[in-house]
């Protein structure tokens, strides 16, 4: 028996039934749902499972965000997609699956994208097609409209855990080994300027989170974030997020602006969610400019492809030559720590570098722990952890 024909059934008798005249309540909306649902069970014979989702459906649609509603409470989801009116997939226990539900129609999944693009307070539209926002409870959007679109808006949705990793979490689950674990936390208390890299799902700012748990409390520290992910527990804590332009091209506040903005606020510590444009030239000449204990994350397969893609995004400035870029990376970055994910979802620390110094034109790197290179292991920068 189809479940979708009856709740189409059911939604427009309560479409009929209700006031176009005034707001309705939920409480209201779901006695209205729930009287024609019952007329209209008398006549099918369903199960209670079916009837409950018939007429979560029938709300979900009309109150909250349809058919992802069941997703998005769905702890064990950790990914939403959204191909257009075509297909809903999901990443549940790290497998793909086709949930076999759709958006029936553009304007219903349209008007979804609003209600979301509207709480993350970003704009979305026609000549702004493309959004990157946050929903009520902290999951990242990223929604793609026509005509960038082919086949119809496009969203993604990216869900966190509702409760913080805790480093005996990241050891437990085998995403990282205890020892390399207790090497991290000493280098975040002696102020290491940290950065996160891994590719696209690999965990970066859960990792990131777990490295800020061992941030000293006494200490003030600034996130800039584009769209706020992290969830730092602690009292002098200013978190600062990007700002879209408006239609008019006015009104944006970039991430080099807030970087900027940060470094008149007195941090100890500064933490960028994602470095990926010039700002990351911002970045590094905190670094270099006494922010010790600084972290961030990018997009990389390697540490050395980290160090290429933070001197092109520098570069990108157009004010400074490779060599500075170089030079300050090497004085100004300590670590790198990439993440991997497996064919099973599994992520893990695949490597730390230390970033050791720059000769002959080249940022070298000295890995000292690795799940696949014999390491050499030993510490060389400039400045040590205390008690080596």
């Amino acid at each position: 028996m189809n479940l979708n024909y009856i709740a189409d059934i059911i939604d427009k008798q309560v479409t009929q039934s209700l006031s176009s005249s005034k707001d309705i309540s939920d409480n209201e909306l779901r006695e209205s749902i729930n009287k024609h649902a019952a007329e209209v069970f008398k006549r099918v014979n369903l199960k209670p499972e079916d009837k409950e989702y018939i007429i979560g459906k029938i709300f979900n649609g009309r109150r909250r965000y349809g058919a992802l509603q069941p997703y998005l409470e769905d702890l064990s989801v950790n990914e939403i997609m959204i191909n257009g009116t075509s297909d809903i997939f999901i990443e549940k226990n790290g497998k793909m699956i086709d949930t076999g539900e759709r958006f029936r129609s553009r304007d219903s999944l349209y008007n979804v994208i609003q209600t979301m693009a509207a709480l993350s307070n970003r704009t979305v539209n026609e000549s702004m097609p493309i959004v990157d926002g946050r929903l009520e409870d902290g999951s990242r959007l990223n929604a793609v409209l026509s005509p960038v679109a082919l086949n119809g808006p496009c969203v993604t949705i990216r869900k966190f855990p509702d409760k913080n990793f805790t480093p005996e979490d990241m050891v437990n689950s085998k995403t990282c080994s205890a020892e390399e674990m207790e090497f991290l936390k000493k280098a975040v208390e002696c102020g290491f300027n940290i950065f996160v890299s891994g590719g696209t799902s690999t965990g970066k700012t859960t990792f990131l989170n777990v490295l800020s748990s061992f941030i000293p409390q006494e200490e003030r520290v600034i996130t800039i974030e584009d769209s706020a992910e992290l969830r730092l527990v602690r009292n002098n804590l200013v978190r600062l997020e990007t700002k879209n332009p408006n239609a008019e091209g006015t009104g944006g506040v970039s991430m080099r602006d807030l970087i900027k903005a940060s470094l008149r606020m007195r941090p100890d510590r500064i933490i960028v969610g994602e470095v990926r444009d010039q700002s990351a030239l911002d970045m590094l000449q905190a670094m270099c400019t006494g922010h010790d204990g600084s972290m961030s994350t990018g997009h990389a397969n390697s540490p050395a492809d980290m160090l290429m893609r933070l001197e092109t995004m520098a570069l990108w400035e157009g004010h400074i030559n490779s060599e500075a870029i170089k030079r300050q990376i090497s004085t100004g970055l300590d670590l790198i720590i990439q993440l991997k994910r497996d064919k099973n979802m599994r992520r893990y620390v695949d490597e730390i570098c230390e970033v050791r110094e720059f000769c002959d034109g080249t940022v070298v790197l000295n890995t000292l722990f690795s799940k696949s290179k014999r390491v050499n292991g030993l510490m060389t920068k400039k400045h040590k952890m205390k008690g080596e």
